[in-house]
């Protein structure tokens, strides 16, 4: 017969031989045996020691677990940071990276290709709208001037002649003619009105009356073929002549002009406020078709323009603040967006957003790369929890948990608005001085009801930069807990 023996494992013991049978003894925190294993009876059949020791690593375990699991169930706790919900302004901003512009620019191409005769201007000089800038070799120019003044004073010549000049003898009889026709009228004319007075007081006789009326309408008629004779003579000779004449001169005149703004255009000048900013050539030198002589940028005021996600950009509008940043550069400086395109740039999709912004000292140089911080829309009262403490579900609705008075968390849902960096505007379901968690909110928010109702917070302050160690957080969190 094998020998006794008595073991003990992990808080139980059995005994029995290795071929005999055993009883384990349950551990009184494990409410639920099993069903093979009555208390005061024994399993039939013979156990090996393999199995034996088997057997007692489960039980061994079915304890641990069983154990570790109605202790946590009795004091669930849970560390957690905190922050209390504050009333401050907030804003929604759009950060963008841009480029730098002047806000005028030209480039000066001259209008006639001559080589440079002097140039007044270097680059870096401030230059006003109008002023004479650099001058192009123009002897030949000045020459075409002077021949076709001559020819203009040519055409004024003739057309004076021809304005002065004798009406020829027909036009002459002519106007004779009318003067004399206007006499006869007006003697018959006053004939018969002498007539018809006499003829109604009855001392001439009607035959006299009707003869000086026909004697009227013939000089009537006579003046009128004379006025038509003398106009038909006037329009078919002078007329022409005058035009002819009018004609030769404008065309002298145009010819005289444009010698005149070809001449001018030898002198290049400034056609805006600003600053030479590039001067190629030389003394000299002559400017190839197309390119530009010297540039002029306006570095008064400076307009950052920016390439913006159309989504965002449909938040701005004219007239809307906005920050500018240069690399580099450790002032803020206030911008203006002056101009939100209406349509998408094709190769980038972006709406192109510009924003102005003033340039003292010309610190601000154009073509280098700047950050610019639109600022759509501004709550001056709003209230405000770091964004980490909002837990969005599935379907969307957004939620924080509350720190109560009693390190209790409660679930409650919000509604959100802007967002600013790490902040977050809350519109519905807070109030100020309320405490949200901002760590450990969505592990809590996994939780069942009915343990999240157990579950005590233990508030644990955020680590400073220069703060290290868990030492130092467990003295925060048991500093908060008392």
């Amino acid at each position: 017969m094998a020998k006794s023996r008595q073991s003990t494992v992990k808080g139980w013991r059995f005994f029995g031989s290795y071929e005999q049978t055993f009883t384990p003894i349950w551990p009184k925190t494990c409410r639920k045996r099993p069903e093979s294993f009555d208390r005061g009876t024994k399993p039939r059949g013979q156990i090996k020691p393999v199995v034996a020791a088997l057997l007692a690593s489960l039980t061994a375990f079915s304890f641990w677990s069983c154990s570790g699991k109605e202790a946590a169930e009795q004091n669930p706790t849970m560390t957690v940071q905190v922050a209390t919900v504050e009333r401050q302004p907030i804003e929604r901003t759009v950060v963008a990276d841009a480029a730098l512009y002047p806000l005028r620019q030209s480039a000066i191409v001259p209008k006639i290709s001559a080589p440079v005769s002097k140039f007044y201007v270097n680059r870096g000089d401030h230059v006003h709208a109008g002023q004479l800038l650099a001058e192009l070799e123009s002897g030949d120019l000045a020459a075409a001037v002077t021949e076709n003044q001559g020819a203009y004073q040519q055409a004024q010549a003739a057309y004076s002649t021809a304005v002065n000049a004798d009406a020829p003898q027909s036009l002459q009889k002519a106007q004779l003619d009318l003067k004399a026709a206007k006499g006869t009228l007006d003697a018959a004319q006053k004939l018969y009105e002498n007539d018809k007075s006499l003829f109604t007081q009855g001392a001439i006789p009607r035959k006299q009356l009707e003869d000086s009326g026909v004697a009227f309408t013939q000089a009537q008629n006579q003046y009128d073929i004379a006025e038509k004779h003398l106009g038909a003579l006037e329009g078919f000779g002078n007329e022409d002549a005058l035009k002819a004449a009018k004609g030769e001169l404008t065309a002298a005149q145009g010819r005289y002009d444009a010698a005149q703004a070809q001449l001018g255009y030898a002198q290049v000048r400034s056609p805006i406020d600003g600053v030479v900013t590039d001067r190629p050539l030389y003394p000299g030198e002559m400017a190839p078709a197309g390119t530009p002589l010297i540039t002029v940028m306006d570095l008064s005021r400076i307009v950052a323009r920016a390439h913006i996600d159309q989504q965002e950009a449909a938040l701005l509008k004219t007239g809307d603040l906005a920050i500018l940043s240069v690399r580099g550069g450790d002032d803020a400086i206030p911008a203006k967006v002056t101009l939100v395109s209406p349509a998408l740039d094709p190769n980038s999709t972006t709406v192109e957003v510009w924003a102005e912004a003033p340039n003292p000292h010309d610190r601000l140089r154009p073509g280098s790369s700047a950050q610019v911080t639109f600022i759509a829309q501004k709550v001056q009262d709003a209230l405000v929890i770091p964004a980490a403490a909002v837990i969005t579900a599935s379907d969307g609705s957004t939620s924080v948990i509350l720190a109560g008075a009693d390190s209790k968390p409660q679930q409650k849902s919000v509604k959100t608005g802007i967002r600013q960096g790490d902040l977050l505007q809350i519109t519905e379901g807070l109030n100020e001085g309320d405490r949200v968690v901002t760590q450990g909110a969505y592990e809590i928010a996994q939780e069942d009801p009915d343990v999240m109702a157990k579950t005590k917070l233990l508030i644990s302050a955020p680590k400073s930069p220069d703060e290290g160690g868990d030492k130092d957080s467990g003295k925060d969190a048991d500093s908060d807990q008392k």
